[in-house]
């Protein structure tokens, strides 16, 4: 691994990073709010590190599989630190390490905050908390492989470690072309749903903030109230509208848009839509029949509810419609399970993915249909593809992991002196990149009384879930790390330059040697021909009676004619 090829990555993303802090430096200067200094400051320190790191490093050759890896995990990390720095310039954090919760949440699209009054904050603040969701959302990677064609050398390792699902798909050839039809997709939902908002009475700042974490599936408001202070159902309905479609495969989007629909073909879709109809059906029922606030407030605003919140945890969005902490506890029970599903493979929402809770009930089915018929070959299937072996044994090992490290993660809680149901609840939503949990973190409530240690904790489920967990836990197994240096040597350099030598002095001798082949081949077809033509004439050899060659007469031609052999 050569440590210089994470370091140039991760400095073109900070100077991408850059250029989204000069967008929220804009804002801020737009409204006024005393944050401009901040936002100014904040970007010219992420562009300074970027481009000194870019300057002072470069790409010898395609990143490894290995460097994929760590690159994507290391650069999250360092637009978790320098996204911090607005948080922390403008003094609205307590601490760096409630800076660094606020930002890796924004970023990792979960939605957890520290702010008990965000009303309060700097438009600028409010601006770059959402765009933060929106750059997160489709992946800042992808966004890089997009924008910078320096990202093209080994953008399918990249890809691969960023794009949530056990399969990333390509809609192109290139990745650089799938990644940009991703992010156009991505804007044009974004515009269109900060359109309907506008029509809906929002004001355009609340629109297009309100759109970008609609989209990201993030789930931070501008209101204290969340998607409740909208007391409009359709701005709700839109909200729903566009919390289902991020939550869907964006790859099914595109086929969509160019004229392909596929949505009823795919199983992985029908599975996620039963579920989210299925869930709503119940939770409305349970709320209705349980709670004694829709007496008043009617059958129609607890539908839209139930609806909303189970979209809204389904798709890992976190905007909050109603306090569902006031629901009867089998509806909550409920929305902590869909909290594990999470939204489609290829789509911006977090927690497990459809996709493999999918695949873990057709391979219960197939479990169960082999103990009946012990010798007949039965293969688990999603749709009509049959899964090979490593395909299942990875989706497998990826739910055991992700309940291990949530458990793990509720645990570390509780010894911290936080409560068993907020800390399940906390971890539940940190590594689905949710927002909202249970107990002291739940619908109404916030993340800033944590202790820096339960924050740090929470940095790391948050990451992880954002990053489909392998990619955060590789950077923890020694065999990664293994060789690694900081740049080729010179030898190495002078070695790889001979081989790549070698190899082009090889290929001008293979291309000489089928020259020439070519060559004899031509002579030979022509040889050919000529005997032919030959034949043809009568040139040949004759053949007497008993088959026996005998040779051609010769002719010789003087002045007096034709003179026979014999004369």
């Amino acid at each position: 691994m050569i440590l210089q090829h994470l370091v140039h990555v991760a400095s073109l993303i900070l100077v991408a990073l850059g250029g989204g802090l000069g967008v929220a430096t804009v804002i801020s200067a737009g409204y006024g709010d005393g944050d401009f200094q901040a936002f100014l400051a904040s970007t010219v320190i992420a562009l300074s590190a970027g481009l000194v790191g870019r300057r002072y490093t470069r790409l010898e050759r395609d990143l490894s599989v290995r460097e994929g890896y760590a690159v994507v995990s290391l650069t999250w990390l360092a637009i978790g630190v320098f996204g911090a720095l607005p948080y922390l310039f403008t003094g609205v954090v307590d601490s760096p390490v409630q800076a660094l919760f606020e930002s890796v949440s924004g970023f990792t699209t979960t939605g957890a905050t520290v702010f008990s009054d965000i009303e309060s904050l700097p438009h600028g603040i409010l601006f770059w908390r959402n765009f933060t969701q929106w750059i997160g959302g489709m992946g800042i990677i992808v966004l890089g492989i997009a924008v910078l064609p320096f990202l093209g050398v080994g953008g399918m390792q990249l890809f691969r470690a960023e794009v949530p699902g056990p399969t990333p798909e390509r809609l192109q050839p290139r990745i650089a072309q799938t990644a940009k039809l991703l992010w156009y997709v991505y804007a044009g939902l974004t515009a269109a749903e900060a359109a309907l908002f506008i029509l809906g009475g929002m004001g355009p700042f609340d629109a297009f903030t309100h759109a970008f974490t609609t989209m990201s599936t993030g789930g931070f408001s501008t209101r204290n109230a969340s998607m409740a202070a909208f007391d409009s159902p359709f701005i709700q309905y839109v909200t729903i509208a566009f919390m289902y479609i991020a939550g869907i495969s964006f790859a099914l989007h595109y086929r969509a848009m160019t004229g392909r629909p596929r949505y009823f073909q795919d199983a992985e879709w029908r599975f996620f839509t039963l579920v989210t109809l299925g869930a709503t059906l119940t939770i409305a029922t349970v709320v209705l029949l349980g709670s004694d606030a829709y007496a008043q407030l009617g059958p129609e605003r607890g539908l839209r509810d139930s609806l909303f919140q189970t979209v809204s945890v389904a798709t890992t969005t976190g905007y909050v419609s109603h306090d569902f902490e006031l629901w009867p506890v089998g509806a909550q029970f409920l929305l902590l399970m869909l909290m594990f599903m999470g939204g489609m493979s290829g789509s911006t929402g977090g927690g497990m993915k459809a996709v493999r809770l999918y695949v873990l009930h057709r391979h219960g089915l197939t479990a169960l249909r082999k103990s009946l018929h012990p010798r007949a070959v039965i293969l688990t299937r999603v749709g009509r593809l049959a899964l090979e072996d490593e395909v299942l044994n990875g989706i497998l090992a990826f739910i055991l992991l992700y309940i291990t490290l949530f458990v793990a993660g509720a645990l570390s809680l509780t010894l911290l002196g936080n409560d068993i149901v907020t800390s399940i609840g906390a971890s539940a939503s940190a590594i689905g990149n949710i927002g909202p949990g249970l107990g002291e973190v739940g619908a109404t409530d916030n993340y800033g009384w944590m202790d820096p240690a339960s924050h740090l904790i929470l940095v790391f489920l948050m990451l992880a879930g954002r990053l489909e967990i392998l990619t955060v836990l590789l950077l923890f197994h020694p065999d990664l790390w293994r060789r690694a240096r900081f740049g080729e040597t010179p030898g190495r350099l002078a070695a790889q330059a001979r081989a790549e030598a070698a190899l082009a002095a090889d290929a001008e001798a293979e291309d000489a040697l089928a020259a020439d082949a070519e060559a004899e081949d031509a002579l030979g077809a022509d040889a050919a021909v000529r005997m032919d033509s030959g034949l043809l004439s009568g040139g040949s050899d004759a053949v007497d009676a008993d088959g026996r060659r005998q040779p051609p007469e010769v002719t010789v031609a003087d002045d007096a004619g034709p003179t026979s052999p014999e004369g």
